[in-house]
């Protein structure tokens, strides 16, 4: 596998032994394209199996990145990709719902890729709707398979995007600013 864009281009990442399904090359590239410019954007990559989409971003200067995997035969492969990076790309070892019930800081963008058969994608996103781990204004995008679907709104996100590829979707989710209560009359 290999970084598509950025300061890492075509740098090789290493792809751990196991069930994993690294987003294609294809998608990356797409995704990033949309994304733009991450320079001054945090990110947060769950599930990330080598790391290869919180490593995508930080090559297009996202910083920080954190990527949380809580298979621990991946962790090492994920420790020696993340140090391609200049600048230190935390790790964490652990399940992504403990993650984010866990979440001190806030990120401008997650990334969520669970495996095909996880069964609780609208559940990830209820709990980062009501918890602080997305910054306002922040973007979730969540792969899945076709067959699963998510609805439009989970507020406060709303689903502003969607992309096709192949029998996978790419939803795109911002979160809303609050609004202030109205004056009453």
């Amino acid at each position: 596998m290999r970084i598509t864009g950025g300061s890492l281009k075509n740098r090789q990442v290493v792809c751990p032994k196991g069930i994993i399904r690294p987003a294609m090359d294809r998608m990356r590239e797409s995704l990033f394209a949309i994304l733009g410019n991450l320079d001054g954007k945090s990110f947060l990559d769950l599930f990330t199996g080598s790391g290869m989409c919180g490593l995508e971003a930080y090559s297009r200067g996202a910083y920080p990145v954190v990527l949380v995997e809580k298979d621990r035969g991946k962790f090492p492969i994920l420790l020696k990709n993340a140090a391609l990076a200049d600048k230190k790309i935390e790790c964490k070892c652990m399940p992504v719902e403990l993650y984010l019930a866990r979440a001190k800081e806030s990120f401008d963008i997650i990334y969520l890729d669970p495996p095909f058969p996880y069964q609780f994608h609208y559940d990830l996103l209820r709990t980062i709707a009501e918890s602080p781990v997305l910054k306002t204004e922040g973007l979730v995008l969540i792969h899945r398979p076709k067959e699963k679907q998510l609805p439009e709104e989970i507020p406060p996100l709303s689903r502003i995007d969607q992309r096709a590829y192949g029998r996978s979707i790419v939803d795109f989710y911002r979160k809303a600013p609050e609004t202030p209560p109205s004056p009453a009359q």
